[in-house]
Order: C-alpha cells, then sequence, then structure tokens
C-alpha cells in the first residue's frame, strides 16, 4: 500500500473523512519522532516502535575495498504484536 491507499483504507475503516484520516496519520508521525528517543511507541493491534543504539564499526567501500569508519548511530527496531502475527499467518 501506498500512503495515498493507507490514508483511504483508514478513512473507510474508522468512517471518517479522508482529511482527518491523513491528519490523524500525520500526527502519529510527528509523535513517534518526537517522542521514540526517550520511550517506546506502542502501537495497538500492530506492534512496538523502540529507538536501537547500534555501535561504530568498520565497513569497506564495496568499489575499492578500502576500510571505511561507519559512526555510531541510532536505529528503529519494531516488534509485531501476536494479533499482527496471528492474521498474517492464517
Amino acid at each position: 500500500m501506498n500512503q495515498a491507499e493507507t490514508i483511504r483504507a483508514v478513512a473507510e475503516s474508522a468512517e471518517v473523512s479522508h482529511a482527518e484520516a491523513e491528519r490523524v496519520l500525520k500526527a502519529l508521525g510527528f509523535v513517534a519522532q518526537a517522542h521514540l528517543d526517550a520511550d517506546e511507541i506502542v502501537l495497538p493491534g500492530i506492534g512496538k516502535l523502540k529507538a536501537s543504539p547500534r555501535a561504530g564499526r568498520t565497513g569497506r567501500n564495496p568499489k575499492t575495498g578500502e576500510p571505511v569508519a561507519i559512526p555510531p548511530s541510532t536505529t528503529v527496531k519494531f516488534s509485531a504484536a501476536k494479533a499482527l502475527k496471528a492474521a498474517i499467518n492464517l
């Protein structure tokens, strides 16, 4: 599903307008960006988003084979809820 299809599906499922569904989904994105660094975000029936630190490491340039320093960073990990796993494993 692309963004427009997701907004349309949420609007139909929640019986709200297209504009209202779009505002809610955008607000969810802003909330996740603002709070993910301190907390995990629980999406009921879907799963959890959690910030996870990634250590720095040495990689290789695929073209030249030279070592390249990859700095430490933070990534987002998703863990699916039981309900979501059950829904896709019918």
